[in-house]
C-alpha cells in the first residue's frame, strides 16, 4: 500500500527540475540575442567605414588620373613645340643649302619611296605561307 506513496513524490521532484532550468534557457537566449545584435551593430559601423574608404579612394583615384591627364598632355604640348622648333631649323638649313629646283623633285621621289619601303615590312613577303608547326596542332596524336 505505501508502494504508491513513495512513486508521487519522486515525480514531483523531477517535474520541479524540468521547471528550474527554463529561466536559466531563457537568460542564456536573451545573452546570446543581445551578442548578436552587438555583432550586427559593429558589422553596420564597419560597413559603412568601408563605404567611405572605397569613396575617398576612388576620389583620389579620379583627381591622380586627372593629373597624369594633365601632365602628359602638358609633355605632348612641349614636345610638339621642341618638334616645330626642329622643323623650322631643319627648314632653315635646306634654305640656306638649298640645291637648284631640279634637284627637289628626286628628293621627293626618295622620300615617297622611303614610304612604300615602311610599308612593304608590314606584308608578308611572297611565297611565305602560314603553316602552324606539326607538333603544336591539336587534335589527332
Amino acid at each position: 500500500m505505501q508502494t504508491t506513496l513513495v512513486a508521487e513524490p519522486v515525480m514531483a521532484v523531477e517535474s520541479k527540475r524540468k521547471s528550474s532550468l527554463l529561466p536559466l534557457l531563457i537568460v542564456l537566449f536573451l545573452i546570446s540575442y543581445g551578442l548578436l545584435t552587438l555583432l550586427v551593430v559593429e558589422q553596420d559601423h564597419t560597413i559603412t567605414a568601408q563605404k567611405t574608404l572605397i569613396s575617398q579612394l576612388y576620389g583620389d583615384s579620379l583627381e591622380l588620373t586627372a593629373m597624369k591627364g594633365k601632365e602628359i598632355q602638358r609633355r605632348r604640348v612641349e614636345g610638339q613645340a621642341q618638334g616645330q622648333a626642329q622643323a623650322q631649323m631643319h627648314a632653315k638649313a635646306r634654305t640656306q643649302a638649298q640645291a637648284p629646283s631640279s634637284q627637289q623633285k628626286p628628293q621627293a621621289r626618295i622620300e615617297a619611296d622611303s614610304s612604300k619601303v615602311g610599308r612593304r615590312f608590314l606584308q608578308k613577303p611572297k611565297g611565305v605561307e602560314d603553316n602552324p608547326d606539326a607538333r603544336r596542332a591539336l587534335g589527332k596524336s
